[in-house]
């Protein structure tokens, strides 16, 4: 596997080696030792998977608050996808800064996304599968959200033309400004 950093050195790249013949390819998307070799020690309890027929589908900004605040590891079964962390640890040299990868069934690249950063993702193409996993389980009373395109973020989904199709929750989510961050940076 390859394992590389992004601009925000806590979001990792991981890029699953491939093993292709004339049937297809094979792939080990995870593997703990291989994880806690290169110094991420992360306990997975729950894999999710979202299916999303439409293009510009937009899922975030997610969080998860304490004891139940999760790392994800995302990956992409088919389609492809912008996946997007906001750093929300108050006292962060990188506090609010975002970084965004594009992952695709194609690419095999996986975005580590830890605890403490906002998580969501837009659907670049119809009919996109998302599989990720997560180091606790759903906590419907620790879900959060802020809004995806806050003004404050900047984000640029890469949506192609025209408005983004989100869940009446995320429609409602709160701004940056308002969101009361409840990680902290232990840098």
């Amino acid at each position: 596997m390859q394992i590389s950093s992004t601009q925000i050195p806590e979001v990792l790249v991981i890029t699953p080696k491939r093993f292709g013949d004339g049937r297809g390819y094979f792939s080990e998307t995870y593997n703990k030792t291989v994880f806690e070799n290169h110094g991420i020690n992360i306990e997975f309890v729950q894999d999710n998977h979202s299916f999303s027929a439409e293009p510009s589908t937009v899922r975030g900004l997610h969080f998860q608050s304490p004891p139940y605040a999760q790392d994800k590891l995302v990956r992409v079964s088919a389609g492809r996808i912008l996946d997007v962390a906001v750093d929300a640890r108050l006292g962060s040299p990188t506090y609010g800064k975002w970084v965004a990868e594009e992952l695709s069934a194609e690419n095999g690249k996986q975005l580590l996304v830890p605890i403490g950063f906002l998580h969501g993702f837009a659907t670049l193409e119809p009919n996109t599968e998302v599989l990720y996993k997560c180091s606790a389980v759903y906590a419907p009373d620790h879900d959060g959200g802020v809004k995806f395109d806050d003004p404050d973020l900047g984000i640029d989904w890469m949506l192609s033309g025209g408005q983004a199709i989100v869940s009446d929750k995320d429609a409602i989510a709160q701004s940056f400004a308002n969101f009361r961050s409840p990680f902290q940076y232990e840098g």
